[in-house]
């Protein structure tokens, strides 16, 4: 089975569009204020690390583009709604783009970390795509429940 790349577009782009429009709910304030709960993030964080996983998972390991990535410094991110929204519609433009070159039967064009070497994320582009989205469904889930507790 093969998901289309308009259906895998329309996926992520919802995740991702959900994502941005918690932020500008939030607005700069909120959107960079951590919820008081152990090991918490701000919602300006989350998303970024979203993008980071984009960049790493679909940029590096299916597409084959050169990536640098500072996974920890994602956590730390911080800075106005309005450019992290033009991040993520950067974002999708460059998925959509990272989805024309993708062979979902093939291995990985760039080692994947180690503790997925052995999973189907690391074993194909499709399963890395799959990853892809798991990580921003439940991260926009994330974002939701930060942005309740605060309002």
């Amino acid at each position: 089975m093969r998901i289309s790349d308009e259906d895998y577009l329309w996926f992520a782009g919802r995740a991702l569009d959900g994502m941005a429009a918690i932020l500008a709910e939030l607005g700069d304030d909120r959107a960079n204020r951590r919820p008081p709960l152990p090991g918490a993030n701000t919602p300006y964080a989350i998303v970024t690390h979203c993008l980071g996983v984009l960049e790493f998972w679909a940029g590096s390991l299916v597409a084959g583009r050169a990536v640098e990535r500072d996974r920890d410094a994602e956590f730390t991110a911080s800075g106005p709604v309005s450019v992290l929204a033009e991040r993520v519609a950067a974002a999708k433009d460059q998925l959509r783009a990272d989805l024309t070159v993708a062979e979902p039967a093939e291995p990985l064009r760039a080692p994947a970390p180690a503790k997925y070497a052995d999973t189907p994320a690391g074993r194909s582009q499709g399963g890395a795509l799959q990853h892809v989205y798991e990580e921003l469904a439940q991260h926009h889930g994330q974002l939701e429940l930060t942005r309740d507790i605060l309002r």
